[in-house]
């Protein structure tokens, strides 16, 4: 019988903060996955946790591994060219295609406001309502008319010290959807500090050479739950309060639980509720599930020129 495994681990957090690995195994003889693992790393359990992250992953013969965390750097970082004439002008082919996709945006926009100024702001008047019940994904960010914060963050332009390609392609996808819900725009470095960096370009040194590891995001795999129907937009704002996070993490879960198959023991399903490093862990590792069915949305070559293995999931394709 073959078995297939896949874990996530959420790397966000302090030095000193707990978090979780999470273990998806899949059965074909029962065609359906189980929650093998979810382990807690707690600085007392042996001398180093990051000792613990290794001997997790070779005890599990490990070979594929989703991480919340920047596994490249930006341009800039990575190999700054001696000739630099600055940020606006980085002649990288990548930094150069985001660029230029970037202007296209504001000038189609800017384009739709010429042919019709008045209903372009009627138009403008209607986003800016708040409706609840509104579909989040009713239309795309890069769709036109820009929202007024999505062209901010077009003007602003994209800096290689500071952004990768891939910062791009969240934002034509999934800006507006991140913003309206969580109160977040995805930044690859927003939320990373220099010990954290360091720690992981250590710990990546220590792991087998044979696990591949994949980079990922909590937010948009929940968004993409959501496309999916799979999980509801009232859930994903619970997500956000204190007294009710808890309950939506237990809906969010039982429902992935039903749509992906996947059988969760008692005791861990109330860890994952109690938890939110649990709860990211876990999502994590049903996008590395995901990958394995071959449900993964399509990111263009420019997005991925730097190697850092980004995946996003889809719920709707099957493999």
């Amino acid at each position: 019988m073959t078995v297939r495994n896949v874990a996530g681990m959420s790397l966000g957090g302090g030095r000193k903060e707990n978090f979780f690995f999470s273990l998806l195994e899949y059965f074909p003889d029962e065609q359906r996955w189980f929650l093998k693992s979810l382990h807690q790393v707690k600085d007392e359990e042996i001398r180093d946790r990051d000792e613990i992250i290794t001997a997790w992953v070779q005890a599990y013969g490990l070979t594929q591994l989703v991480v919340d965390f920047p596994l490249s750097r930006a341009p800039c970082e990575d190999s700054c060219l001696p000739t630099c004439r600055g940020a606006k002008e980085c002649p990288r082919p990548s930094v150069v295609a985001v660029r230029q996709e970037m202007a296209k945006l504001l000038e189609e926009d800017a384009e739709f406001y010429k042919a019709n100024p008045k209903r372009y702001e009627q138009e403008r008047e209607k986003s800016l309502e708040v409706d609840y019940s509104k579909n989040l994904l009713k239309k795309n960010t890069d769709e036109h008319m820009l929202s007024r914060s999505f062209k901010r963050k077009l003007r602003k332009g994209f800096v290689p010290y500071w952004h990768r390609p891939i910062d791009f392609w969240v934002w034509k996808n999934y800006y507006d959807q991140l913003l309206e819900v969580f109160k977040i725009s995805y930044e690859s470095f927003g939320n990373v500090s220099v010990m954290l960096l360091a720690r992981l370009n250590y710990l990546l040194r220590h792991l087998p050479a044979n696990l591949t590891m994949y980079e990922s995001n909590i937010q948009l795999c929940l968004i993409e739950l959501y496309r999916a129907k799979v999980v509801s937009k009232s859930l994903l704002l619970q997500l956000s309060d204190l007294d009710l996070a808890s309950a939506a993490r237990e809906q969010i879960v039982l429902n992935v639980e039903r749509h992906m198959e996947i059988f969760i023991y008692e005791n861990d399903l109330e860890t994952i509720i109690k938890n939110s490093q649990a709860f990211d862990s876990f999502v994590l590792s049903v996008v590395g599930q995901r990958m394995l069915m071959n449900g993964l949305r399509e990111i263009p070559e420019w997005g991925n020129s730097d190697r850092g293995n980004f995946i996003v999931p889809s719920f709707h394709l099957q493999g």
